[in-house]
């Protein structure tokens, strides 16, 4: 810092620099601001302290470059002190918590809390009832493992790498395995415009004449004007010579002969070429920013005459280019007049002219943009816009792919605000525009802190700091390098119909590992009801710790193929975000009808079977041991669909095959050769109706309370 240095076209600037003095600067900002047309910069001091930094105009910044003119500045930052540095900065940073891992650290605590309690008691309990404190000290230790849902990690794991897999075939790559969930439980998608919802190529859109009719004479002099300038061809330039092949305007362009150029300057903000026609007549023809265009023309054409402007018409003609303008188009206006030949041409030539018409340019949306962002919000996601652009720009751009605009909302708002009175206009607002990298950061930041599963997609390296801030970063393959280290998600083809797919593959990998959740949690209070139960009042132990590891081995090989499940489209309909209250309500309702139909079998065992005895022990284990097996693992049937299970809906053929083989194990094991070893003894033909009896009224116990808590909208 200190340094003094000097700039002119073609530099990169090197630091963080105020300039001191300057001459026709214009600096290109569109690794920073996403804007792709040239800055024009000046050294004057500026006292207006609230302007977003990127927009003071004596400021140049680190990974900007000089379009032309010349500078002398002073280095104010160097490193990680610069603005890009400090972005930079962003991505050695943690990443913050998305709302996947604070769901799944939501769930373990709970089922922590369960054990904690649960434990001990059991401990307590059968230590004091049952006068063996080795027993119950084993007892406990083999519920505290039966209450652990040890599959969780797997089930999640499988889930998420098939969703990732699913998607890789899309050439989509998911390089952080939560994101697919991140991407199912968006519910705000935050996008950038440039690169994104454009395809970042600027396009002649409208070639018309002063009331904006479609006119090709103006694209014909347009193109002569492009195609003779020696300068430095912008992208404007480009543009129009992209029109080539229309109107023949190459067999036009051999009859004509360059005789003179009026180069471009910032001073001047036109540029003339001179041409002889085939007649021998020379026509200057001048194209520049309308302002100057009017300041030296006196005279328009429309429908081939030509016409005075007076002064009561100034004002009309001006209302045409201001509606381009208004539309969202980059407007330049056409102007020439005809000489009798002669040798050289000056600035001085540039008056008394004729305006003819205007240009206007766009960098259009991708095809794929409109029924994308459709099908988001068919699916239940809202799309915001957060560019650097202009807001006309961007309402253009947002109006062309069919997203409906509320409110718009600009940088230095954003500035002025609070993050409490953001969050209230964020909530309201579709387009944010004029932003700085760190205005898109904390927009996203406060949408998150709002409760909201917030998705940003971007390519520049202005949108680095907003895609590490996501739920879910989104970058494409041709983007900066910053960018793609920041993202979550990488769309390997410009198609933004992918997210859709993405989003939906989500929601499915939510649904499943939901499905597990659900099933082992409400299955674990229950069981912890049951075994408290059991625990005081049978004489003897319910069951005995290698029966219960036994039956916690073949239910967690049951849920093995959840991850291979169909899902509903209702379940898929919407984002579904993790809420450890409505969580905590399921589990409070459906894990207590499993200790029902348990104390039922307790009953029975005890008192159909005469089960007090401790020398028929062995039975009462062996009878709960089937049945708790059998409805546990004939649960997930019921709490995978909010439809009638089996007939309305059904599970896939792997999950309908595993649970029929870990039934089957399970009633056939009193009967095996590996009974003895595990304490088992043969079950009374009488046993097995009252079973299928328990098993049905559990099933549409179930099903019932499922309805009902559905109707509470607590699923």
């Amino acid at each position: 810092p200190g340094d003094i240095i000097k700039l002119s076209a073609g530099d990169m600037i090197p630091a963080d620099i105020r300039i001191l003095s300057c001459k026709d600067l214009f600096v290109v900002q569109s690794s920073l601001t996403g804007e792709s047309l040239p800055v024009e910069k000046y050294d004057t001091i500026v006292d207006n302290t609230n302007m977003p930094v990127l927009e003071y105009p004596n400021l140049c910044f680190l990974g900007t470059s000089v379009e032309s003119g010349s500078a002398t500045a002073i280095v104010i930052a160097t490193g990680f002190n610069t603005y890009l540095g400090a972005m930079a900065q962003t991505i050695t940073e943690r990443k913050p918590t998305s709302s996947f891992e604070k769901g799944i650290q939501s769930f373990t605590w709970l089922m922590i809390r369960f054990m904690l309690i649960m434990v001990p008691l059991v401990f307590l309990i059968n230590g004091f009832t049952k006068g063996s404190w080795h027993e119950a000290f084993f007892f406990a230790l083999a519920v505290a493992v039966g209450l652990t849902p040890e599959m969780l990690p797997m089930i999640v794991t499988v889930c998420l790498s098939k969703g990732a897999i699913a998607m890789s075939k899309k050439k989509v790559i998911i390089k952080q395995l939560h994101s697919i969930q991140n991407l199912g439980a968006m519910d705000i998608l935050c996008t950038d415009k440039t690169g994104t919802l454009t395809v970042d190529h600027v396009l002649l859109e409208k070639h018309c004449d002063v009331v904006r009719e479609e006119d090709e004479e103006v694209l014909r002099m347009a193109y002569l004007n492009s195609y003779f300038q020696t300068g430095l061809r912008n992208v404007l330039d480009r543009a129009i010579l992209d029109h080539k092949e229309e109107v023949h305007i190459p067999a036009q362009v051999s009859e004509h002969i360059k005789v003179d150029e009026i180069p471009f300057d910032f001073s001047r903000k036109i540029m003339s070429v001179v041409v002889e026609k085939p007649d021998g007549g020379h026509q200057l023809i001048t194209k520049g920013a309308p302002e100057e265009i009017f300041a030296r023309c006196t005279h328009f054409e429309l429908d081939g005459e030509i016409h005075p402007i007076e002064p009561v018409l100034i004002e009309d003609l001006k209302d045409e280019y201001k509606r381009l303008s208004a539309d969202g188009f980059r407007v330049l206006a056409l102007a020439y007049k005809n000489f009798a030949p002669k040798s050289a041409y000056t600035k001085e030539d540039e008056n008394g002219m004729v305006l003819k018409g205007y240009l206007a340019f766009l960098d259009p949306p991708k095809e794929t943009a409109a029924p994308a962002i459709k099908a988001l919000q068919t699916h239940g996601v809202s799309i915001k816009v957060l560019t650097g652009d202009n807001e006309l720009v961007t309402r253009k751009i947002c109006q062309e792919v069919g997203l409906d605009i509320h409110h718009i909302m600009l940088g230095d708002e954003v500035e002025q605000l609070n993050d409490e009175e953001l969050v209230k206009r964020a909530e309201e607002t579709t387009i944010f525009a004029r932003l700085s990298p760190a205005h898109k950061q904390r927009i996203v930041q406060v949408l998150r802190n709002n409760g909201h599963t917030v998705g940003f997609l971007g390519d520049g390296i202005n949108d680095s700091p907003a895609l590490r801030e996501a739920d879910v970063g989104i970058s494409v393959d041709t983007a900066a390098d910053i960018a793609k280290e920041s993202a979550d998600v990488i769309l390997l083809e410009k198609s933004l119909m992918v997210l859709e797919e993405g989003v939906l593959e989500g929601r499915k990998v939510f649904a499943n590992i939901l499905k597990y959740i659900r099933m082992g949690a409400s299955s674990n209070f229950g069981n912890m009801f049951s075994v408290l139960g059991a625990s005081v009042f049978v004489p003897y132990l319910p069951m005995l710790p290698i029966q219960i590891l036994t039956n916690n081995l073949l239910y967690d090989f049951s849920q093995t193929p959840i991850p291979t499940d169909d899902v509903d489209h209702e379940q898929i309909a919407k984002p579904r975000q993790w809420t450890i209250e409505n969580l905590a309500r399921f589990i409070l309702c459906i894990g207590p009808i499993s200790s029902i139909f348990d104390y039922t079998t307790y009953l029975v065992m005890l008192y159909v079977f005469d089960c007090w005895n401790p020398a028929r022990a062995s039975l009462f284990q062996t009878g709960w041991f089937v049945e708790s097996l059998l409805t546990q693992t004939l649960i997930i049937h019921i709490i995978r669909t909010n439809r009638i299970p089996f007939i309305q809906s059904r599970a896939s053929v792997p999950l309908l095959s595993m649970t029929a083989l870990i039934m089957a194990i399970g009633i056939y094991l009193p009967y095996s050769p590996f009974a003895s070893a595990l304490g088992f003894t043969q079950l009374p033909s009488l046993y097995w109706p009252l079973l299928v009896l328990t098993l049905i009224c559990y099933m549409g116990l179930t099903h019932l309370t499922k309805q009902w808590i559905l109707k509470k909208g607590w699923i």
